[in-house]
C-alpha cells in the first residue's frame, strides 16, 4: 500500500486525449445520475452523486502511467473518500428540516472531514 504523497510532477504527464476521456466519462456519469434522478426521483439520483464522475478515467489513467499499485491505492482512497460523503449525506439528511442550512452544512462538512480524517489515519496511520 502506497503512502499518499504530495507532487507536482503529474502536472506535466497528461496528454491531450487524457483530459478528453475524463471529460468524457465525467460527462457520461453525470447524464447516467440526471436519467436516474429523473426516472427515480431527486433522493434516489442524489445517491449517485457521491460517485467521484472521472473515477473510472482517473483509475485507468493512474494505472497506465503508475502502474497497477497506484490504480488500487487510488480505488482505496476513493472508497474512503465515498464512506466520509456518506457521512456528510447522512448529517444532511437527517437534520435538514430541524437546524438552518448554514449550521447544517457546518454539521455535515465536520462529519466528512472527521471521518475522512478517521478513515485515512486507520488506513494509512499504521505504516
Amino acid at each position: 500500500m502506497m503512502k499518499p504523497v504530495f507532487t507536482l510532477d503529474g502536472i506535466k504527464r497528461p496528454a491531450v486525449w487524457e483530459y478528453v476521456l475524463r471529460f468524457v466519462f465525467g460527462g457520461g456519469i453525470t447524464v447516467a445520475t440526471g436519467l436516474v434522478a429523473r426516472h427515480y426521483g431527486p433522493a434516489v439520483g442524489g445517491m449517485f452523486l457521491a460517485f467521484p464522475a472521472i473515477l473510472p478515467a482517473s483509475l485507468t489513467l493512474v494505472e497506465r502511467h503508475d502502474g497497477r499499485a497506484g490504480a488500487t491505492d487510488n480505488a482505496r482512497g476513493a472508497r474512503l473518500g465515498a464512506l466520509a460523503l456518506a457521512g456528510f449525506a447522512a448529517v444532511v439528511t437527517s437534520a435538514a428540516e430541524a437546524w438552518p442550512p448554514v449550521l447544517n452544512l457546518a454539521a455535515a462538512t465536520a462529519a466528512w472531514l472527521g471521518i475522512a480524517t478517521a478513515l485515512w489515519i486507520f488506513i494509512y496511520g499504521r505504516h
